[in-house]
């Protein structure tokens, strides 16, 4: 595709600077699904759009200092039920922030503090969240990372997430992840079915390692090596089944993704070697999220969304992200 794909909706503005989005799947009415983006800026917040990007305001959230990532999780135990919830980063306290869904009613009122014991700022600065839920024992974890780390293999924290009446409380549960020292982690992306973390070692390429800390720290892959303009940014997991799909990594100054195997090759499920390149509209694209459940009329195969520098998200259809080369869900 040699034309930048013009994306189905863009959002309404936001006020400051758009930066990464997440996807909650309205599982009794999948047309009211929701998108959450973030506005990182010192009086940031969290902005809920509806399938056509407008804002709808009695569900944004307001003065959260500089709020880098977001992501969803489901069916947390918590008082006498479940709830679905948002987690984003507070970057300039170095707090999670969790938020109910689809209320948006914050869960730990002011947030909880991580990465506690960690001198410099550039320690605690934190910046990308991704939210690991484990099938088989139900478990819920948030792995954190931040502005800058150490290279010995401890830059990501990955933290339990253990209901406490009607909040929730964190457990630290284990350091892990190389880094190169070139620039920075903030991409993050878990993918549950399979088990796996992949983030974006900016400017280097992606890692890829266990979700479940019982499975240790073994860099299971390094891809995405060569190719990318400067920077690696957004990752996200299209899913045609429970084992296959796509990961899309994006391309940030080339305004384009990269799209790689989810499930490797047929003899090593931890090869991933370049499938295409979608050019999009989307301008320097930091954080993506994709689902492939059918939603509405409009997004009958999955919705893709990638933020663009112009304070906005872009809405895509997959199956125009798809074009000729990638797969869609039957």
């Amino acid at each position: 595709m040699d034309r930048p794909l013009k994306a189905t909706y863009a959002t309404d503005t936001l006020p400051h600077d758009s930066d990464d989005p997440a996807i909650w799947i309205n599982k009794e009415n999948p047309a009211y699904s929701l998108i959450i983006g973030t506005d990182k800026d010192q009086d940031g917040g969290l902005y809920v759009f509806d399938l056509e990007g407008s804002i709808i305001d009695s569900l944004v959230v307001k003065n959260i200092q500089r709020p880098n990532n977001v992501d969803i999780g489901y069916d947390l135990p918590l008082g006498k039920g479940t709830v679905d919830f948002a987690v984003t980063g507070e970057r300039l306290t170095s707090k999670l922030r969790f938020y109910s869904l689809p209320g948006m009613k914050e869960i730990v009122p002011g947030g909880i503090s991580i990465f506690e014991g960690e001198t410099g700022t550039e320690f605690r600065d934190l910046m990308g969240v991704a939210i690991y839920q484990n099938p088989r024992n139900g478990k819920s974890y948030v792995i954190a990372g931040r502005k800058n780390g150490p290279q010995d293999g401890t830059y990501l924290w990955q933290y339990e997430i253990i209901p406490d009446g009607v909040q929730v409380k964190l457990e630290l549960v284990r350091k892990f992840g190389q880094f190169s020292g070139e620039k920075e982690i903030e991409a993050i992306a878990v993918d549950n079915e399979l088990g796996y973390v992949y983030y974006s070692d900016e400017g280097v390429g992606v890692r890829k390692y266990y979700a479940d800390p019982e499975k240790g720290n073994e860099e299971l892959a390094f891809f995405a090596q060569q190719g990318f303009t400067k920077d690696h940014e957004g990752i996200s997991i299209y899913k045609l089944d429970d084992r296959t799909g796509y990961v899309l990594v994006s391309d940030q100054e080339a305004n384009q993704f990269q799209v790689f195997p989810r499930e490797g090759t047929e003899g090593n499920p931890h090869q991933h070697e370049l499938i295409t390149i979608v050019k999009v509209s989307a301008v320097n694209s930091d954080g993506s999220e994709v689902v492939s459940v059918p939603l509405n009329e409009t997004f009958k195969k999955g919705l893709f969304v990638a933020m663009s520098d112009d304070r906005t998200f872009h809405l895509y259809k997959w199956e125009d992200m798809a074009g000729d080369t990638l797969n869609i869900i039957q």
